[in-house]
């Protein structure tokens, strides 16, 4: 399925090869695990280092020991291999939902075209040439049937939609 943006390299930290990674994806304890494989400018690179300082994910990479080594990756986004990922059977990703039916009360309420992340997790959802907004919090969703490609909303939604 290829690979899973998951953030971008914001700077160095140090002078021993250490990146600052400004990440908001959704299973970080998945990804930033030392051992496992990111991918920066097409090429995978072996997690040696991982913690969290502030806002950021630190990492340090096996063979990049100098601040020199990783200086070029200043800017680029990284990403993951998806097959690595080990989802569960009842986790899925925002890019996952792209695609997939809003269903109301047994009626269909359009499709999911986008999403934001950060602070206000929202899916954009189209209906004819309306655009609304779908908060992933609280008591909005319902169901994500990833089998029948659906998102089932509550009535709580109905005021967002209408």
């Amino acid at each position: 399925m290829g690979k899973v943006y998951i953030g971008k390299i914001v700077n160095t930290h140090g002078i021993k090869g250490e990146v600052r990674i400004l990440s908001d994806f959704e299973y970080k304890d998945k990804v930033f695990v030392v051992g496992k494989y990111l991918i920066i400018a097409g090429k995978e690179y072996k997690i040696m280092t991982y913690r969290v300082h502030k806002n950021y994910d630190m990492v340090s990479f096996e063979g990049l020991s100098n601040i020199n080594d990783v200086l070029p990756f200043k800017g680029m986004k990284v990403y993951v291999n998806r097959a690595n990922l080990n989802l569960n059977k009842d986790e899925y990703l925002l890019d996952d939902l792209l695609g997939f039916k809003v269903i109301l009360n047994d009626e269909d309420y359009g499709e999911i075209v986008d999403y934001t992340t950060g602070n206000n997790r929202l899916l954009v959802v189209n209906m004819n040439t309306k655009t609304y907004y779908i908060p992933l919090m609280g008591s909005f969703i319902e169901e994500v049937d990833i089998d029948n490609k659906c998102v089932v909303v509550s009535e709580d939604a109905r005021g967002l939609i209408l």
